[in-house]
């Protein structure tokens, strides 16, 4: 199948994109540039991680929208709480109905590239803090793009049932570089270690049994 991959450069996303590589031809990866505090580490690393596989990197810029948005990951890295990652902490990052934005933008560019499926890394530790990670608003939105693409566009979504542990454990198998990844949300040169994203990232790789090799400040 050709396919079109969302990729944010983050760890979940480059394991997906390389999965995809493995199944289906990928006739691009779509990164959106939102605004967010680390949008320039991640955007980095998903041209990076694009250009290693020799896929097309397509970014599509959607701040216009995005100033429109109430979340903390669009407020400054001090907005970013500290601590685990929890429902009351992580959902003051949720960037609203960030998932359908994208894969509604994706749909129209993935179906003018000639691909028949989108592939986006959602996985199951987020779907109790992110509405738009859910399987029910998967295949909700799967059913939309469907249906409003002369290509019958699906959504393949490989990891929605798996750990962040489990993608860690499929990115080795993969041989993804995972030191070209970022996932901190306060967006500096060097992962933080202590904002939620960054204690999820590093729970991920021990429970997974492999090396982690990100630069932590703490």
């Amino acid at each position: 199948m050709n396919v079109a991959v969302l990729l944010s450069g983050g760890l979940d996303s480059t394991t997906a994109l390389h999965w995809a590589k493995q199944h289906h031809t990928v006739t691009c990866a779509l990164a959106f540039n939102y605004g967010s505090n680390h949008a320039a580490h991640e955007l980095a690393c998903a041209s990076w991680q694009a250009r290693q596989l020799g896929i097309p990197y397509r970014e599509i810029d959607i701040t216009t929208i995005s100033r429109h948005l109430s979340s903390a990951l669009l407020s400054g890295a001090d907005a970013i709480p500290t601590g685990d990652y929890a429902t009351d902490n992580m959902t003051q990052t949720v960037v609203p109905f960030r998932n359908g934005i994208f894969l509604a933008i994706a749909a129209g560019i993935a179906e003018s590239n000639g691909a028949e499926g989108i592939v986006i890394a959602a996985h199951s530790g987020d779907h109790a803090i992110y509405p738009d990670c859910r399987e029910d608003f998967m295949q909700a939105m799967a059913s939309a793009i469907r249906l409003g693409t002369y290509a019958g566009l699906d959504i393949l979504r490989p990891f929605i049932h798996a750990s962040k542990a489990d993608i860690v454990r499929a990115g080795a198998d993969l041989h993804v570089d995972f030191a070209h990844t970022y996932s901190c949300y306060c967006g500096r040169d060097r992962h933080c270690g202590l904002c939620g994203t960054c204690r999820e990232r590093k729970e991920a790789f021990r429970s997974a049994g492999i090396p982690d090799p990100t630069d932590y400040e703490a």
